[in-house]
């Protein structure tokens, strides 16, 4: 048997709303030890989701055995739009059922909603992702890369991001003009994982130059997680896969990986 309870529900509709911009299928892997993990690939195999849910992310959490629950997230969406703002959220899944409950509870505790979710015998292998030494590391509000992504889209469909001493360059050329922007290192230091960045800081470490070009349309789904982080981490080197780290809170993450376009003529 599996149960969870999330007091802030809407923190697990973000996230699902996040990731059925890049997934439209997959499996929730459940254990005592890792808490909830995901991931997934884009139809075109171009990129890659990755989250997890610490067991500390909880109030409540008990599994017994390893589960997965296979989701369609476009049914799930359906079931928690009728979720409130501020409802609790219960998750439990029976032994040897193909559904999931899913109950609401008001903050008052005066409404209860219960809706049970249809699982699904999906075959997906968990793909290793390598440890990689990136060559440059951006930490930035996760608002400005928004709305970088959101305009350079505007102007074209292919952004090059390139990482130098200078600062992060994002430029597009597309039929009707060109355009880039720059940004600048607002810190002093590395970018480290343990950060704990504030307010409008911007922090940029570049080992070695790193010039790559990726497809903006994936970059804009990969924003759709913006409300779940204040920064964004973004981990570029050369020959392997842009990652977009978004920290749930200090109890998770939500990384995106976009493998970068390769010209016609190499």
């Amino acid at each position: 048997m599996f149960e969870c309870t999330l007091a802030q529900g809407i923190l697990f509709r973000k996230i699902v709303q996040a990731l059925s911009d890049v997934v439209e299928q997959g499996n929730f892997n459940i254990d005592d030890e890792e808490g909830i993990c995901f991931q997934g690939m884009d139809s075109s195999h171009v990129s890659l989701v990755a989250l997890r849910l610490t067991k500390e992310a909880f109030n409540e959490f008990r599994c017994d055995h390893d589960v997965a629950l296979g989701i369609q997230f476009a049914s799930l969406n359906k079931v928690l739009k009728c979720m409130g703002n501020k409802d609790s959220l219960q998750i439990s899944c029976q032994d040897n059922t193909d559904e999931a409950s899913f109950i609401f509870v008001s903050e008052k505790g005066d409404q209860i909603s219960n809706f049970n979710l249809k699982l699904m015998d999906i075959d997906a292998e968990q793909l290793g992702i390598p440890e990689t030494e990136y060559k440059a590391i951006i930490s930035m509000p996760s608002t400005e890369f928004q709305r970088i992504c959101r305009d350079l889209s505007a102007i074209g469909d292919t952004v090059t991001i390139s990482a130098t001493k200078e600062g992060v360059k994002f430029g597009v050329n597309g039929d009707i003009g060109k355009g880039e922007m720059l940004i600048k290192s607002s810190m002093e230091g590395n970018v480290d994982e343990d950060d704990d960045m504030d307010g409008d800081n911007i922090r940029v470490r570049v080992a070695e130059p790193v010039v790559q070009q990726f497809s903006i349309k994936f970059l804009n789904n990969f924003t759709k997680a913006t409300s779940l982080s204040n920064h964004v981490k973004i981990s570029m080197g050369p020959e392997v896969p842009l990652e977009v780290s978004y920290e749930v809170e200090k109890v998770g993450y939500l990384r995106y990986y976009l493998a970068p376009k390769i010209d016609d003529d190499e």
